[in-house]
């Protein structure tokens, strides 16, 4: 098992992207030791030309770099040293300059006399793949969009890489070339048959290149000399190859592609073309096709009968919930030891995005802050260990990870995938499946979780009160027998907070006695209790965002009865976690704030809302989501799982007025006692902006 960061530093337009900075890694060097603790033995790091000599080449600063290396030296690990990852270099050069090569070679040159005992480099990751986004679709520097810029672009930093190991291997002759790149496949309908095989020919192109392949009688070696690649520098190339001495496999689900001439059936961000011909471009994953199946292993096979080299995989991620990322590793480690009993000589497995990535749903085109876990969460520069994190370590250590979730397919096994579902499709088994128990089939929650759990491949039993009375023990204790869950999550309770200064023995029923009961049954048992609270155990007076370690201090009945339930939980099954949460709303009920406010409004009358009460309001899905990556992860103790951003109710009302084109100007905002229960966390990342939760919420609602 080795390991990576993502760590591009890509020039977009006047700035650039750097990911260890935007993941946190940069001033965290106690990564590290995680990694170290996780048996990680090898890990792609960087020592990109882009940090270290950003204003000239012969300005280095080394400092970070010196501390870095030195640390994982001392852990017993051993670098592949990256030199550029996704870049074109610092300012005083780019892609397509001439001179490119042999400043790349000086740089690792400088590399090599600073660190002599780094025995694996990666001068450029995925040439091609660089090439592509840089020079042919123009995602990144220098932007442009012909394949003449393209391929000199590859040719650039293929011979930049050959002449960067020869200065490396001057000073440290042993020194190996891990050669990364994405190798995924084109496949497509009969029309676009000519489309596919011309890009399953150039995605070779970059180790053709290394390896010496590319002469006259290539099938790309006029269209290089045509793009205005110098024959002599082509031809030397070819006469003094610089092979890799392990191939690296990036591969994701998104990897092989499908082109498919026939576009009203996918969905208008996949349209697009060569010009001739307009195409749907989707991940093969998708196609119920069964050349397109078993793709990492094709693709591995592909790889070694052509170049007969040792092999790694060395990026496997999944920009997914947990449980899909977790189930991603697994297999690619089970496809990586099928290869090895076909006779493939595959070296290693690699973690990647150890620390997520930001922005890659973009291709770091936009700043949204979109994040992507990894093994490692981060929360004001404090690492947390995932689920992924645990797998990673079991299966460096050589044994079987297990967890419930690999109980069920990933969704690229699962009918959901397709974008038109056969008729006739076998099904996974999931009879066997170990199963959730989540409480509350009647109430907003309990549905989003079976709503969600659904389309997450997590098997569950739903119960209402007939089924299950959280506060009968006789009650709980026949459903956990029946059911024999791994897990339970109870989403049941009383929550019309107003009416619980009337009804306080029911509320207190449901939300007390209701919530030891489940936390009673479940320590007896050892299983994992998931349970919610809510930002009303607090008076809102502290006068800053609350977070985990806050003292509760409720001020109504409700407020009150989720503060004794905190209190008993925590005192009867320490293992359990409380979610606190604050004024949800989701797009399949018309039992929220937002709904009820825009029905309102709607009517044309004023709305008289509270002005000055401040909440964190919170969209249900992403709630959902985040207490489900939390139970996998095995977390305990109390979580604030909220969207960032606090509002008052007033403001909330107007803001979804005006997304919905209502008056705004209807919401009378009411003076009154300005507290604030807006929820801040010390344990893990907040959810999503609200503007943004918002968007998706009038963009996803049933109406």
């Amino acid at each position: 098992m080795w390991a990576g960061f993502e760590c591009t530093i890509a020039r977009v337009g006047e700035g650039y992207r750097d990911q260890i900075a935007e993941t946190g890694h940069l001033n965290r060097m106690s990564d590290l030791d995680l990694i170290a603790d996780l048996g990680i033995k090898t890990l792609r790091y960087p020592v990109l030309w882009e940090q270290v000599a950003p204003d000239s080449i012969g300005e280095r600063r080394w400092n970070w770099h010196d501390q870095r290396l030195s640390h994982l030296r001392a852990l017993g690990i051993d670098p592949i040293a990256g030199l550029v990852h996704h870049g074109s270099g610092p300012r005083y050069t780019n892609l397509l300059d001439p001179a490119f090569p042999d400043l790349l070679a000086e740089y690792a040159g400088a590399v090599a006399e600073r660190y002599p005992w780094i025995r694996m480099f990666t001068p450029v990751n995925e040439p091609l793949t660089t090439a592509r986004f840089s020079c042919l679709y123009g995602h990144w520097y220098p932007h442009a969009r012909d394949t003449g810029s393209f391929l000199r672009a590859l040719f650039n930093q293929v011979r930049g890489t050959a002449l960067a190991m020869r200065a490396i291997r001057r000073i440290t002759p042993d020194a190996r070339l891990v050669q990364t790149e994405d190798l995924g496949k084109t496949f497509s309908t009969a029309p676009l048959r000519y489309q596919a095989r011309y890009e399953n020919t150039r995605r070779w192109l970059s180790l053709d290149l290394l390896c010496g392949r590319v002469k006259p009688n290539h099938d790309w070696f006029k269209a290089f000399i045509k793009a205005g690649v110098d024959r002599r520098a082509l031809t030397q190339l070819s006469g003094d190859p610089c092979p890799p001495d392990i191939v690296g496999v990036n591969y994701y689900l998104s990897s092989d592609r499908f082109l498919d001439h026939r576009l009203s059936r996918y969905p208008g961000a996949s349209h697009g073309g060569n010009g001739r011909d307009a195409y749907a471009d989707v991940e093969a994953a998708r196609i119920n096709r069964k050349e397109v199946s078993d793709g990492m292993l094709r693709r591995l096979t592909e790889i070694w009968r052509r170049y007969k080299l040792p092999i790694a995989i060395t990026e496997v991620h999944n920009g997914c919930t947990r449980e899909e990322q977790i189930r991603w590793l697994v297999e690619a480690s089970r496809t990586a030891e099928r290869a090895r009993i076909a006779g493939i000589d595959v070296r290693a497995l690699t973690v990647w995005a150890l620390a997520g990535s930001v922005d890659w749903n973009s291709m770091l085109t936009l700043r949204n802050g979109h994040r992507e876990t990894g093994a490692i969460e981060v929360r004001d520069n404090v690492p947390r260990r995932t689920a992924l994190a645990a797998a990673t370590k079991a299966l460096a250590s050589g044994a079987v990870y297990d967890h419930p979730v690999l109980d069920a397919p990933g969704w690229w096994h699962r009918d959901m995938r397709f974008y038109d579902v056969p008729r006739r499709i076998s099904a996974p088994a999931l009879l066997s499946a170990r199963r959730m128990l989540v409480t509350g089939a009647s109430g907003t929650l309990g549905r989003a979780f079976s709503r969600l759990c659904e389309l997450r491949g997590l098997p569950h039993e739903l119960t209402g009160r007939s089924e299950l009375d959280i506060a009968d023990l006789a009650s709980v204790e026949r459903a956990l027998e029946r059911h024999r869950p791994w897990a339970v999550i109870n989403a049941a309770g009383y929550v019309r907070v107003p009416d619980a200064e009337r009804e306080p023995e029911r509320c207190h029923r449901e939300n007390i006695a209701g919530a030891e009961v489940l936390a009673h049954a479940c320590a007896r048992r050892g299983i994992p209790l998931l349970t919610f609270s809510s930002d009303l155990v607090f008076d809102g007076r502290l006068g800053r965002p609350y977070t985990e370690t806050d003292e509760p201090s409720p001020t109504t009945v409700y407020g009150s009865s989720k503060a004794a339930a905190e209190r008993l939980v925590a005192e009867t099954w320490p293992e359990a976690i409380v979610v606190r949460t604050s004024a949800f709303f989701g797009p399949w009920d018309r039992y929220n704030f937002i709904h009820k406010t825009l029905v309102a409004l709607s009517t044309g009358r004023p709305l008289v809302i509270n002005g000055t009460c401040r909440v964190s309001p919170t969209y249900v899905p992403d709630l959902v989501h985040r207490a489900l990556d939390l139970l996998i992860d095995g977390e305990s103790g109390i979580w604030h799982v909220a969207n960032e951003g606090a509002v008052s109710w007033g403001e909330l009302a107007r803001e979804a007025a005006t997304r919905a084109g209502l008056n705004a100007g209807l919401v009378v905002a009411e003076d009154g006692p300005t507290i604030s229960t807006e929820l801040g966390s010390n344990r893990g990342p907040l959810l999503p902006p609200l503007p943004n939760a918002l968007e998706r919420f009038f963009r996803e609602r049933e109406v």
